[in-house]
């Protein structure tokens, strides 16, 4: 491939070290995940090839994608079937530069049950300003016509009717299916994966001690948050 070769061979190791964490940090399990990247200016996806083994994957397996999830190169793998969902999202929220699906135990599970992920502490404040929502279930028609991309629009519906800031809340719950998380990195996006699972957990055994919670105070979840996020951001070395 002549178009950038070095730009797109960076991007490829960057998605592959970024999918080697999922199974490193125990977000799948066979080969249930991906990962991938866009470059808005080349016009570009890189993404994992479908259903490839993670300790047989190597860098140069990254699928190069057009923006319409066209495939580049010739002698190219199958890129993952979650593409069309992938290319959704980076058409509808242009702020985000990677893209993150697992299967996680704990993700799925709120996914599964169709239930939005509630506030609860400060542990979720400190990635996501409020409830990380879960979509409608899809149709029988949206899933027979075009499933994965019909995936990508039921999440931009999310966002849009609940006006929720892709950059304040980086995650969404499928219902029946499982998370989506995203970030301005690959390793950012699964970062926000690993969060979003951990706080799952921390929500259901919050529940289960006490059946009465309630979500954090609004000022306790400003503070979180934006003492990480924003302008007057002060948490790390900056």
């Amino acid at each position: 491939m002549t178009l950038n070769s070095k730009i797109i061979n960076e991007m490829k190791q960057r998605v592959f070290e970024a999918n080697l964490l999922l199974p490193d940090l125990e977000l799948v399990k066979l080969t249930w995940g991906n990962v991938s990247e866009i470059n808005r200016e080349l016009g570009v996806i890189v993404i994992k090839p479908s259903g490839v083994d993670y300790n047989e994957m190597t860098a140069d397996q990254m699928v190069v994608t057009d923006l319409e999830g066209n495939v580049l190169e010739k002698e190219s793998l199958i890129p993952s079937s979650d593409l069309p969902t992938h290319v959704v999202l980076y058409r509808d929220m242009p702020e985000i530069s990677a893209v993150v699906h697992t299967h996680s135990t704990n993700s799925v599970i709120w996914a599964q049950a169709g239930r939005d992920l509630p506030a609860y502490g400060t542990t979720h404040a400190d990635t996501f300003y409020g409830n990380v929502p879960c979509t409608r279930q899809l149709t029988d028609e949206e899933v027979k016509e075009a499933y994965e991309e019909n995936t990508g629009n039921v999440i931009i519906e999310t966002l849009k009717k609940r006006n929720i800031s892709p950059n304040e809340i980086p995650a969404v719950l499928v219902y029946g299916h499982g998370p989506f998380t995203w970030g301005d990195t690959p390793k950012k996006a699964v970062e926000n994966s690993l969060i979003l699972d951990e706080v799952c957990i921390m929500a259901m055994e919050a529940e289960r001690v006490n059946s009465h919670i309630s979500t954090i105070p609004q000022y306790l979840l400003d503070k979180h948050y934006f003492r990480k996020h924003g302008i007057g951001a002060y948490y790390g070395q900056l």
